[in-house]
């Protein structure tokens, strides 16, 4: 099975995250196939829109397959996989022409992430947005990512969501202004396609100045994060939180 489908469709480039029996846990496959996508996207001058959404109706993304951790040795490996993350995060949020995500279900942790780079989102009211690291696998975002959901959601909602490990539902974040569009599911694909019409008749270098304004606005102040990120991957913690989480079984959290 192609675990991210990319196709042409007239002047729209899809993608779809395709592992539905794993919710479109991302692979580091499918992050470099992304960042693949974007460089088609803005190489393609007959792309005027990209989209991104997950196969199966359960989820858009539900983070990174975790799996992947297993061969991390310290804080250095989670320095480097948080680099690479905002390496193609950075080149999804900087696409020159519009990226619309489209949620069903889960959009969780790297799938969070993914839907924040992009300019747009829609959603139906059953989708769910968070990142329960707290609860899970004890490790941390990279400062780029937390500059993503501040910028989004604020500094209280952020905090909410991350110190409490709390799910937000479709309404939650619709009402938080991260979803532009809610809409039932059996309306979705309409919506989406009226969205897509909408943005097509637009002007796109009017388009492409307001995202690339937004965009330089976020990352004009953005410290470095290295120091947080080592800490955190290179504990005890983390490491003993990965193989439990793919056993299925308790972490007792030691802070260290």
């Amino acid at each position: 099975m192609t675990e991210l489908l990319v196709s042409v469709d007239g002047p729209v480039l899809r993608v779809v995250f395709n592992r539905p029996d794993r919710h479109n846990a991302l692979t580091w496959a499918m992050w470099d196939g992304l960042h693949e996508a974007c460089e088609r996207a803005d190489s393609d001058p007959g792309i005027k829109l990209m989209t991104l959404s997950g196969a199966g109706g359960r989820a858009f993304v539900a983070g990174t397959d975790i799996s992947q951790f297993t061969a991390f040795a310290g804080g250095q490996d989670g320095i480097a996989y948080e680099r690479k993350v905002q390496r193609i995060v950075d080149r999804l949020e900087q696409v020159r022409v519009p990226t619309l995500a489209v949620v069903r279900g889960y959009c969780v942790g790297g799938g969070l992430v993914v839907a924040a780079a992009c300019d747009l989102r829609i959603a139906t009211p059953d989708a769910r947005f968070g990142a329960p690291i707290a609860k899970t696998l004890g490790n941390c975002l990279s400062m780029n990512t937390h500059s993503l959901l501040v910028h989004h959601l604020g500094p209280a909602r952020t905090l909410d969501m991350l110190l409490r490990a709390r799910m937000f539902s479709g309404e939650e974040a619709s009402a938080a202004g991260f979803v532009a569009e809610l809409c039932s599911p059996d309306d979705l694909d309409v919506r989406q396609a009226e969205v897509e019409r909408r943005l097509l008749a637009h002007a796109p270098l009017s388009m492409w100045a307001a995202k690339e304004a937004v965009r330089r606005l976020r990352v004009a102040g953005l410290p470095g994060g290295d120091d947080i990120v080592a800490a955190v991957f290179g504990s005890d913690d983390f490491r003993a939180a990965v193989p439990a989480f793919l056993a299925k079984e308790k972490v007792a959290w030691q802070g260290r």
